[in-house]
């Protein structure tokens, strides 16, 4: 079976990622630079060569948490460089080193795309749609354009821009259950905001599907079919964690913009993404609606 190498593998989607693999029969190889696995250091510019040269397939997920910290200038240089240093890293590695690497299937982000609140793009946001201009949008785009070089070596080159991911290991489904350990829940400034999702499985099942068909080429919306806003999401939670009573109330945009800073501009905003062009591919989706996936997070 083929070898895969990861970036990332020690994150929440790579360590489920990782599990998937080798359910699969793959032979799965870390990149990291804590010593386990093959080690790299993207901010020295530095890759030991056997990762490049025994790899198949490279998933790289590498890159500083977007919602770990506040946003302060040195972390938001954080968050952009750890995309696009390891992204060119591994662009140049392949270009250096003989290998017979098939496919690199990149993560990106929906935050690519810009705020939809007025709710004025029905059909959601599509792959062609341009970058926004704001940190998210540039950091995105710069990223994308990083690892975009494997595509003049003659090596298929998937991205995947990714939603929000739903999983119990980490990330925001973890924070959205947080307060209804006193049945409260937290419905985030009106509620109405888009939250264009994806259930952790379906995710790692996307990037599997990105190996194994070759056809897949170019940038690929990850997020569910059936986008759901913040009141419908923190209320399904609710009902199946607290089914004899909670108690819903509102957190106000100006608290969160006090407390999360620049970061809050995230969470008030409303993205709705569209998932036709995967629907195209082929793609079966286990967990297309909220209620499916959080049946499956919570049972």
């Amino acid at each position: 079976m083929a070898t895969v190498l990861i970036t990332g593998g020690t994150g929440t989607v790579g360590k489920r990622l990782t599990q998937l693999l080798i359910k699969k029969g793959y032979t799965v190889q870390v990149l990291s630079r804590s010593g386990k696995g093959y080690t790299w250091d993207p901010k020295k510019n530095e890759i030991n060569p056997e990762a490049i040269q025994t790899a198949d397939f490279i998933i790289h997920l590498a890159g500083a948490g977007v919602a770990d910290q506040r946003w302060s200038d040195t972390r938001k240089k954080e968050i952009e460089e750890s995309r696009t240093q390891g992204s060119s890293l591994i662009a140049s590695a392949l270009a250096k080193y003989p290998n017979k690497v098939q496919a690199v299937i990149s993560a990106s982000a929906i935050g690519w795309y810009g705020p939809d609140n007025d709710h004025n793009i029905p059909n959601g946001f599509k792959e062609t749609d341009p970058a926004y201009s704001d940190f998210l949008g540039d950091t995105c785009k710069k990223w994308e354009q990083s690892i975009e070089a494997v595509n003049s070596l003659g090596i298929r080159l998937v991205i995947l821009r990714t939603g929000i991911v739903l999983s119990n290991e980490g990330g925001a489904f973890v924070e959205f259950k947080k307060p209804l350990k006193l049945n409260t829940a937290a419905i985030l400034a009106t509620g109405q905001q888009v939250i264009s999702w994806i259930h952790v499985d379906d995710l790692c099942n996307q990037y599997i599907y990105a190996i194994e068909n070759t056809t897949m080429q170019g940038v690929y919306n990850a997020v569910a079919p059936n986008p759901a806003n913040n009141q419908t999401l923190t209320l399904a939670i609710a009902r199946k964690l607290c089914p004899s009573f909670f108690i819903p109330f509102h957190v106000p945009a100006f608290v969160l913009k006090i407390v999360l800073g620049e970061m809050s501009i995230e969470i008030l905003k409303s993205t709705t993404v569209n998932a036709n062009k995967m629907l195209a591919a082929g793609f079966p989706f286990q967990y297309p609606t909220i209620d499916t996936a959080i049946n499956e997070l919570l049972q």
